[in-house]
């Protein structure tokens, strides 16, 4: 449904996507995963023809975006993460303008605009002003006013940028229930929300594709084995640094909590720590309060892949995404 082919875009000599490629099928979610400055948002505006690409190829439902770019854009419903709300305008109001902008026939407007307020759950503020709405009202509204027109396509770049934990509920919901009718293409800083919504993943960093593949399948491929959680009554300082010389650890990280010590094992791949954890711990009288498996996540996954990048490429981008990655210009940005 979406076809993205050898992507390469560049700002004053600096190439910010290269040669990126992927292809999300029809009633599939691909979270596109990367730090800031990795070449996101850049792309997405490609595909969504807010920029123009140097070289490559976008598809949208077959049709090529270079060569009609204005049925490519009609078959794409695109929600920025900065919205371009007006505040004095009212809900249905702005997403009537909306639908007009977006060629939606006149006699279907009315029937357009009230499936898109009812889907997004914004039917209930559809009379007042934009500016008097809560960001997760507001947020909504942008969704459906960039499903008004029933495009094939969904591209959403931060859909729950702001919003408080009930909210995101709310909005991750939405978006896998949309997955039933449409093609979608996510873009989050929140990690574990990819893994609750997205079918498959793609990571980027410094423009290039670096990881492409289901969640599960990412953290099987770029992962050790299974970790341990090891939680020991009372503060023991040191306890990272001696799990961590026992034989087949990687790496350890000491949590305090509570008034107790907890410790992440991280274990070389086939390794099962537990029998030496429990005996280290008896050797020196501590007291194990738990010692459960812990199974890598994305985060994980992320984290591991960037630091293997950074150790092999030096510093580049901010690591894991923390922050708003766009600007007004839009420019220089990914």
């Amino acid at each position: 449904m979406l076809e993205v082919e050898a992507l390469r875009k560049s700002f004053y000599g600096t190439l910010a996507v290269d040669d990126v490629s992927f292809r999300v099928e029809s009633g599939e979610i691909l979270g596109f995963l990367g730090p800031n400055g990795a070449g996101k948002t850049t792309t997405m505006r490609m595909i969504t023809g807010f920029l123009e690409p140097n070289a490559g190829r976008v598809t949208v439902d077959g049709v090529d975006a270079a060569k009609k770019p204005r049925e490519a854009r009609a078959r794409i419903g695109y929600l920025p993460e900065t919205l371009a709300l007006y505040p004095e305008m009212r809900v249905r109001e702005y997403v009537r303008f909306r639908a007009e902008l977006c060629g939606v026939p006149r006699r279907e407007t009315k029937a357009r605009v009230d499936d898109a307020l009812a889907t997004c759950f914004v039917d209930d503020v559809a009379s007042k002003p934009i500016g008097n709405l809560s960001k997760g009202y507001r947020q909504r509204v942008g969704l459906a006013a960039a499903l008004v027109h029933a495009p094939q396509v969904l591209v959403l770049d931060e859909p729950t940028v702001g919003l408080d934990p009930r909210q995101i509920v709310k909005v991750r919901d939405l978006i896998r229930d949309l997955k039933k009718d449409h093609t979608i293409l996510l873009s989050t800083h929140i990690l574990p929300e990819v893994e609750l919504v997205c079918d498959r993943v793609v990571i980027i960093d410094r423009g290039k594709i670096v990881a492409t593949g289901t969640p599960e399948t990412l953290r099987q491929q770029l992962t050790q084995a299974p970790g341990l959680a090891v939680a020991i009554q009372g503060e023991v300082p040191d306890a990272d640094g001696i799990l961590r010389k026992l034989p087949g650890v990687v790496r350890a990280a000491r949590i305090g909590a509570g008034g107790e010590t907890r410790v992440l094992l991280e274990a070389e791949r086939g390794a099962d720590l537990r029998e030496a954890v429990f005996r280290e711990c008896v050797a020196r009288g501590w007291t194990l309060l738990e010692l459960a498996p812990r199974q890598a996540t994305l985060e994980d996954v992320f984290v591991r892949l960037l630091a293997t990048r950074e150790a092999e490429h030096g510093p580049g981008g901010e690591g894991l995404p923390t922050a708003v990655e766009e600007t007004g210009s839009g420019e220089a940005r990914s």
